[in-house]
Parts: C-alpha cells; sequence; structure tokens
C-alpha cells in the first residue's frame, strides 16, 4: 500500500502561481511512478505530468506544457507540481497518483485525497 497526502491547494488571483506537494509513504517511493491529475467540477478526471525514476522523464499534458512544472525529491518521498500564470480554467481538485511501472496517464492504483486549486478572475 502506498499513501499519498497532497498539500498547497488554494485561492490564487489569474495569472498567480501555486506550488502543490504529495507526500508518500508506504512504499519504496523511487519504484513509482508519480503523477498529478486534475478534476474541474463537472468534468471528468484528466492527467496533468508524470515523472518517473528520479525525474529523468517527465510527461506533460498539453494545457500544462509551458505552464506547470512537475519534480519529485525520492530521498524526501515528495512529488511537487509548480503551477505558473494560472488560469481561472485551471480551477480543480489536484489528485497525486502513484504506481510502478507506468509511464504517463494510465494504470496508477494508489491515490490521494485531492487539494483544491481555486484561480480567480
Amino acid at each position: 500500500q502506498v499513501q499519498l497526502i497532497e498539500s498547497g491547494g488554494g485561492l490564487v488571483q489569474e495569472g498567480g502561481s501555486l506550488r502543490l506537494s504529495c507526500l508518500a509513504s508506504g512504499q519504496p517511493f523511487s519504484l513509482h511512478t508519480m503523477a498529478w491529475f486534475r478534476q474541474a467540477p463537472g468534468k471528468e478526471r484528466e492527467f496533468v505530468a508524470s515523472v518517473i525514476g528520479s525525474g529523468e522523464n517527465i510527461y506533460y499534458a498539453d494545457f500544462a506544457e509551458g505552464r506547470f512544472t512537475a519534480s519529485r525529491d525520492n530521498p524526501k518521498s515528495t512529488l511537487y507540481l509548480q503551477m505558473n500564470s494560472l488560469r481561472p480554467e485551471d480551477t480543480a481538485v489536484y489528485y497525486c497518483a502513484a504506481n510502478p511501472g507506468v509511464r504517463r496517464d494510465r494504470g496508477y492504483n494508489y491515490w490521494g485525497q485531492g487539494t483544491q486549486v481555486t484561480v480567480s478572475s
């Protein structure tokens, strides 16, 4: 089992920045691909970014490319998502996910409870 706890969400104005964190426990962190997803009200959950290994491979959704930066600190068992130039359409609950052996947006068995990000215009 892997336990995931997200933090760092909140209310920010359009154009602002937030940094999300996801602390993992329960299994060796470095073995898991870690990812961020989000779900806006009335919409399906969507992939944001994934980070493999020590961060040598990072994948982004098109909307995240250039504005969001995903990273991980394996000794701290923590995944990060730096979000810049935030837009109202980025408003969503952001989830952390983990699983060994996956690369991008499918196959995650472990999920956090989510952290709310709200961007005001």
